[in-house]
């Protein structure tokens, strides 16, 4: 039997890195398979050409898993890695990595990093963690025992939040008190976390271990709306980066890696630079999904999530740059509720000056509404520049052609 080298992703979203790492398996020359628990894909299986086999199941069930596993084993696929670039799917992608592959990252570390409490817990001896407070699923929340530890305004999330989602800020006790109210009725097993927020510019760090080498992809200064939530609206990345900003990731990043014990894997921070220092927003079990992997490539040269699957089936992976381009992202947003009707002026963003690529998520009839997730960010526009400041206004400007026109858009159409 001549068995087929295959590659198992656990869920995708239909562009951004999640997408771009099922391409790259394929040009590398590996049979792709999807587990999904999303009937609207295998619905619109026509426009996932580059998955090659794609099959329904309950990915949150190892067992589940482990059965259509053993069936793609018994038709001649020798199964190399089994991963995900999704949120919460890149433990259980490990664990069964573990049990079916030669796994070459640490299954724990990854657990610690996807969930947000366990983080907290793991680095909080760390200078760089936010002071934070935990209330237990079967706590009576004590906003007296909050305010001993925390002083407003404070941030209110889920442990399990991803992309912003279930990430509130807090005023007052009575926003304080209404945020716990909303998460424990949204689900009453998890804990609430409770932090300080921290106010300070926002970076992004991608990096890949390898054989305990840490390596940087891209430092990224975020923009950040807020409104009803954090979001994350524009992406820079940084060419000249000032060697205290560069020294102070470095420390954090080293520490994080060591102490997690990662030999092998990729991850993101997120950190904020405050007047006490370095403070670790977040850290992720992955690359950033959206546009991140087309930006770094149009920074540098290199496609980060096939640089990630070398490194997860056994190879040396090169994030050497081939060029060095000042690049800026920037994402759409809507600014009220409608159904969608059309979309005006990609065309004239694709022609802008410095833009290198569009992307628009919504088709017609689709229900749009203000951000309240990152999945609420329905385009973006990525440019180059001659200088950073030149990418950004490139990018915003090509963006500023995006029109979504919604059922009650009285404007004209051009």
């Amino acid at each position: 039997m001549n068995y087929l080298k295959t590659i198992i992703f656990i869920n995708t979203n239909k562009s951004g890195s999640s997408r771009d790492a099922i391409h790259s398996a394929e040009q590398l020359g590996y049979f792709t398979v999807v587990f999904t628990n999303n009937e609207k894909q295998i619905r619109q299986r026509e426009e996932y050409t580059n998955v090659h086999e794609m099959i329904f199941v309950d990915t949150t069930s190892i067992t589940e898993m482990r059965d259509v596993i053993h069936t793609l084993k018994s038709r001649g696929m020798d199964i190399k890695i089994i991963i995900s670039f999704i949120d919460s799917n890149v433990h259980i992608a490990s664990i069964l990595c573990d049990e079916f592959c030669q796994n070459t990252t640490s299954s724990k570390a990854i657990e610690i990093m996807e969930n947000k409490e366990k983080t907290r817990s793991f680095f909080k001896s760390q200078q760089y963690t936010p002071k934070f407070h935990i209330i237990q699923s079967e706590q009576k929340p004590s906003i007296k025992a909050i305010r001993s530890d925390l002083n407003f305004p404070v941030i209110v999330k889920s442990p399990k939040s991803t992309g912003s989602k279930d990430v509130l800020f807090a005023t007052g006790k009575k926003q304080l008190k209404k945020h716990i109210a909303k998460l424990r009725t949204k689900d009453p097993n998890d804990t609430i976390i409770i932090e300080e927020y921290i106010i300070g510019d926002q970076y992004l760090v991608e990096a890949i271990v390898s054989n305990g080498t840490v390596q940087v992809a891209a430092i990224i200064k975020q923009e950040i709306t807020h409104d009803k939530r954090f979001i994350i609206t524009g992406y820079g990345v940084l060419l000249e980066i000032p060697y205290e900003l560069k020294v102070g990731i470095d420390d954090v990043l080293d520490s994080v890696t060591s102490q997690l014990g990662i030999q092998n894997g990729s991850l993101h921070l997120e950190l904020r630079l405050s007047t006490n220092g370095w403070k670790l927003i977040e850290v992720n079990p992955r690359i950033s999904g959206g546009a991140m992997n087309k930006m770094i490539q149009a920074a540098f040269g290199y496609n980060l999530v096939e640089e990630t699957l070398k490194l997860y089936l056994g190879d040396n992976p090169s994030i050497r740059n081939e060029y060095e381009k000042y690049v800026f992202t920037q994402y759409v947003v809507v600014s009220k509720k409608g159904t969608l009707e059309k979309v005006t002026g990609k065309g004239r963003a694709r022609k802008s000056p410095g833009v290198v690529d569009v992307f628009v998520k919504p088709k017609k009839g689709a229900n749009l509404t203000p951000p309240l997730s990152m999945g609420h960010r329905y385009a973006y526009v990525i440019a180059t520049g001659e200088s950073l400041e030149e990418a950004q206004l490139n990018a915003k400007n090509g963006a500023n052609e995006i029109i979504f026109h919604l059922e009650d858009d009285d404007e004209d159409e051009e």
